[in-house]
């Protein structure tokens, strides 16, 4: 996660690669990419100057922990909404 930090001290942009593998993904995930990628810039652009680069990418890092792990939460909680019960072992309907 430290050395995926270093890269938020560049200012976000979207390149024809990354947005060639974003086309037809839902717009939701987009946004949430696009608005984490804004987001830990400028938490980085801010730190950086009072605390130094070191510190800040490694706030910057755990603040990707963070939206990481909500993506994770999200995703689980997508799965359970729409998972199909297993079959009644006992062959009993509900």
């Amino acid at each position: 996660m430290v050395q995926a930090a270093w890269h938020y001290r560049h200012a976000p942009k979207l390149p024809r690669a990354l947005a060639a593998r974003q086309a037809g993904q839902p717009q939701a995930v987009t946004a949430v990419a696009r608005g984490a990628q804004e987001r830990l810039h400028a938490r980085y652009r801010t730190l950086a100057g009072r605390k130094g680069r070191q510190k800040a990418v490694i706030a910057v890092a755990r603040e990707l922990v963070g939206f990481v792990w909500a993506l994770a939460r999200a995703h689980a909680d997508h799965q359970a909404a729409t998972a199909v019960p297993p079959p009644d072992p006992t062959g009993v309907a509900a």
